[in-house]
């Protein structure tokens, strides 16, 4: 089985695919690897590492698409007049923004599996590219706060007097809300994060933040992937008003919010922020799906009524070498379930792990 890693062409994405390690493994494993010059250089890889590892190194895009029977992406940013038609695709493919990219794959009969649609069941845990991602953006996210806050987050002790620590809410306790927390309790914060699944709070309190909740049943909250689901309209008005009632005390908002496939549920109104304190900082994680915060602006960083709103997209891509790492383990454990059914040209739907992945296949669509 030939694999084959490009050079990721969206401005500004510094990840990869496959790292020397992952590539060792597929080598181990029988595979043959074709890696495009340069694909690892913004996360400081070599090409001359790649080689060491085993990969074949070609100069451009059109030679590895010509090649490879599977193809390993970070991103859905793909050459498809290129791709050979029956090849298979690992991506995120984000479809439900992509509507128009199924069509295409379908047209090349590509069997093309997309990575954020993975269930979140015990045995794709090693696979799960949300986590992973989710992870190192919650942690980026409160160090981006530090940087524009114009205070410290420990309470300090000085001849002078006391300093008070920096009070942090975190919105929504999923993998990014829990680093979040983490990360400012590391750096002495004190922190009160919000979840509308009950299930949530012995993870919060653990972590030494408090935790406040909506009366939600846990069968409500989240839908049969793990995942949050969308509530009504009346919903995310009260939690508003809760949020409110800590929101003007806040000198850091950390909103981790998403629905899968939906726009962001807004949680922090304008006339929210309006009530914040001047100097506070609101960090949107949601903001390519249109923000928590209304006032979020994706890809900026903005000041509005005093209160700076950082709604900078792929907080993962900040931290390269991290975030490369821990894709490449992802995806290679889920090229390593797929492998045999990839060489067999027959894919298992009895497999849940294939049936929620799996959005084109031989001209189908399946999503």
């Amino acid at each position: 089985m030939k694999i084959g890693i490009l050079k990721e062409t969206i401005t500004d994405e510094t990840r990869v695919a496959a790292t020397p390690e992952t590539v060792a493994k597929m080598i181990k494993a029988g595979m043959e690897v074709s890696i495009q010059a340069g694909a690892g250089s913004h996360s400081y890889i070599s090409d001359q590492a790649y080689a060491q590892s085993g990969a074949r190194i070609e100069p451009d895009a059109k030679t590895i698409y010509a090649q490879a029977d599977v193809i390993l992406k970070m991103n859905a940013s793909l050459e498809i007049d290129l791709m050979r038609e029956k090849t298979a695709l690992i991506a995120p493919l984000y479809i439900a923004r992509n509507p128009e990219l199924l069509k295409l794959l379908a047209a090349k009969k590509i069997t093309a599996f997309s990575l954020d649609l993975l269930p979140r069941i015990a045995r794709a845990q090693s696979m799960d590219i949300l986590s992973s991602m989710s992870n190192l953006a919650g942690y980026k996210s409160v160090i981006m706060a530090a940087n524009y806050l114009g205070k410290i987050f420990p309470m300090l002790t000085t001849a002078a007097g006391t300093i008070q620590p920096a009070k942090v809410i975190v919105i929504g306790a999923g993998v990014a809300g829990l680093q979040a927390i983490a990360t400012a309790r590391r750096l002495g914060g004190v922190v009160i994060a919000f979840d509308t699944r009950p299930a949530a709070c012995e993870q919060v309190k653990s972590l030494g933040a408090e935790f406040v909740s909506l009366e939600v049943a846990h069968e409500q909250s989240e839908d049969t992937g793990g995942y949050a689901r969308e509530q009504s309209a009346d919903f995310y008005k009260k939690e508003q008003n809760i949020v409110n009632q800590y929101s003007k005390e806040a000198d850091v908002i950390i909103t981790t919010a998403l629905i899968p496939g939906k726009k962001a549920p807004l949680l922090i109104t304008e006339a929210m922020v309006k009530e914040m304190k001047p100097g506070s900082v609101i960090v949107d994680l949601s903001a390519e799906q249109g923000g928590n915060c209304e006032l979020s602006e994706a890809g900026k960083v903005v000041t509005k009524h005093n209160v700076t709103i950082i709604g900078v997209l792929n907080l993962p891509g900040s931290l390269p070498v991290n975030a490369s790492q821990l894709y490449s383990r992802n995806i290679f454990a889920f090229l390593q379930h797929v492998a045999p059914m990839i060489k067999e040209n027959k894919v298992d739907m009895s497999d849940d792990i294939i049936k929620g992945c799996l959005v084109t296949d031989n001209g189908d669509i399946l999503k």
